[in-house]
């Protein structure tokens, strides 16, 4: 979730220049709103929105009207619990989000229409490629030329913020007034907490716009669909295991403590509950869209995520109650303990979501949060064993966390009452693990888990125009595949996962990735010459690419350029001012010695 670059170049280079098929890199080819890739907003993602809005007005509503009911009532203590749990949380998020405004708005609302930093680095971007252009920008210092270009005569440079500025035209009174009002209108939404709910709105409002334009427009909104989705997902994620996880642990605790069921606290907690079994399944929704190299989520398999985890997290939430009503201070030590022990084994785990060293950090942490609740996959490669011990371990604590309510409850609290007590924790936690294997074995985006292992992904085995038609291999799996120069895959289901030497891992492979793959080769009848025309001219086709100077993050941590913040702002420009849509193409794992050389020393 960083919010700015950690200085890695980016280039921005047009296709019309002839390109050999063994130049670094991997295009990753973007999600188009057309029929080329990418999926139209439809009246079912709409619906899905707008009951998005519904779960965050239900939930934080129930909450501060049963804590005005506490209040009301005398219970102090309760009050101040309930309403700490609501407000604390949402200041944290509302910051958040007012800083990712702030950074994305600054620069497109300068008075002096002097660019700096970023916005002018895609300014000069954008020329360049509109000019045909290569070049590279990096944060404190003028660059140009791509590594991968290789021609000097085609660099054009782009100052960033400590280079000479780029002027422009001053932007006019009316202008001036409209990013006042801006400015003051954001303000006083996230002061009123309500930053997500215009997150909201402006995503159905770019999900509409890009549905009734034309293609070129209707790119655009989608580039800014799918980054506001991304924006609005963290920011309720992260609240959501902020604030209606403990809401939902400290109502049911008061009402087991009480021995009593108020309606609010009843709706409360149904509602926190909610919120947290459909936060978790929209991010893995909106993660799944934003990569080209992942399978979109269908809302059956949404619905299915949302059962597993609304179970799994009932029961999870009940054994903790249970045991905090009897053990109030050994409940403490227990999730801390437990925060303590999942974040140190996710550290360990290497993950790589963030920019930097200690973003990375800090993301560990508030996922160590999430580990107390729930499962959330965080790693590459396969998660069958991970999750397994992670569910064994949560069984055996929701056991003798129960059992030792069971042994040290009340004298108030009646045998056949503890016995439905117990076999409702036992049956959500069933009924959750048996809607994760309807979701694996029937729903997974990527076939079934336990499906045949010959059903392969099949693609067009055409290569290009010309008649180059391709010879289709045998259905091999990736242990059993041969690694050629000249193989090309259409489209590449996932890339390299690369270390800073710029070598792939060995074994390191992605468990949602489909294994059998047909791969295309050319024909023994075409030569290099003919495939290097065709492979040009077809990319000539598509427009500007944006070469970004670093290794592409692997599933499930979200590519680059949606958590760096400047990344985004040269996409957007560019899909603004290019007649057609760019693509991103990130630093390759199989590119010779010489070229991994050139591009470290841009780093």
């Amino acid at each position: 979730m960083a919010a700015k670059s950690d200085g890695a170049a980016v280039s921005v280079e047009d296709d019309n220049t002839p390109r050999s098929l063994s130049e670094p890199g991997i295009p990753a080819a973007r999600p188009r709103c057309s029929a080329a890739g990418g999926q139209p907003f439809t009246l079912l993602d709409c619906c899905w929105v707008l009951c998005a809005l519904l779960v965050f007005f239900s939930d934080g509503a129930t909450d501060l009207w049963l804590a005005a009911d506490y209040y009301l009532r005398g219970d102090y203590w309760w009050f101040g619990l309930t309403l700490v749990f609501v407000v604390v949380p949402s200041a944290v998020v509302q910051v958040l989000s007012f800083r990712w405004f702030v950074y994305d708005y600054s620069d497109l609302s300068g008075g002096d229409g002097a660019a700096s930093g970023s916005g002018a680095a895609a300014a000069g971007a954008a020329g360049a490629a509109a000019a045909g252009d290569a070049l590279s920008t990096k944060d404190g210092e003028q660059r140009g030329g791509s590594a991968a270009a290789g021609n000097a005569a085609n660099v054009t440079p782009v100052y960033t913020s400590s280079g000479p500025p780029v002027t422009a035209g001053r932007v006019g009174a009316p202008q001036r007034c409209c990013s006042v009002c801006m400015w003051v209108f954001q303000t006083v939404l996230h002061v009123l907490q309500l930053g997500q709910v215009w997150r909201y709105i402006h995503a159905l409002y770019l999900g509409a716009q890009s549905r009734w334009h034309s293609n070129g427009p209707r790119c655009h909104f989608h580039w800014q669909l799918m980054f506001e989705s991304a924006d609005i997902t963290m920011l309720r994620l992260l609240e959501a295991f902020l604030k209606s996880a403990p809401q939902l642990v400290l109502q049911l605790s008061i009402m087991i403590h009480g021995n009593t069921v108020l309606p609010l606290q009843g709706l409360s907690a149904s509602a926190s509950l909610v919120s947290l079994a459909w936060m978790i399944a929209s991010y893995q929704k909106v993660l799944r869209d934003s990569r080209d190299d992942k399978l979109p989520m269908s809302y059956k398999a949404v619905i299915a995520q949302m059962l597993w985890h609304f179970f799994t997290i009932g029961a999870r939430t009940v054994a903790f109650a249970l045991f905090a009503s009897v053990f109030q201070l050994y409940f403490g030590i227990f999730i801390v303990s437990h925060w303590c022990v999942m974040t140190f084994w996710i550290i360990q785990g290497e993950t790589d979501f963030c920019m930097s060293k200690w973003e990375e950090i800090i993301y560990n942490m508030v996922v160590g949060i999430i580990y107390i609740f729930c499962w959330f996959n965080v790693k590459e490669g396969p998660s069958r064993f991970r999750m397994t011990v992670y569910y064994s371990v949560t069984l055996a604590e929701n056991v003798a966390l129960t059992a030792a309510w069971y042994t040290y409850r009340g004298p108030h609290t009646s045998d056949s009452y503890a016995l439905v007590v117990v076999c409702l924790v036992a049956c959500s936690f069933a009924l959750g693990t048996f809607f994760m294997l309807v979701y694996y074995c029937w729903l997974h985006p990527d076939g079934p888990v336990l499906g045949s292992q010959w059903g392969g992904c099949v693609d067009e085995g055409v290569v290009g125009a010309g008649g180059v038609a391709g010879v289709i291999d045998a259905c091999l799996t990736p242990s059993q595949g041969s690694q050629t120069d000249m193989v090309i895959t259409s489209p590449p289901r996932t890339l390299p996962r690369t270390k800073d030497t710029g070598e792939p891992v060995p074994g390191d492979r992605d468990r949602d990735s489909c294994l059998p793959v047909f791969q295309v080769r050319p024909s023994p009848s075409s030569s290099p010459a003919l495939l290097h025309r065709t492979s040009s001219s077809s990319r000539a086709q598509e427009g500007p690419v944006i070469r970004i100077d670093l290794p592409r993050k692997r599933y499930p941590a979200w590519d680059a350029h949606f958590i760096d913040r400047r990344l985004r702002k040269t996409i957007l420009l560019l899909e603004a001012t290019s007649a057609v849509s760019p693509r991103i193409q990130y630093r390759s794992s199989m590119m010779g010695s010489k070229e991994v050389l050139e591009y470290e020393t841009t780093v």
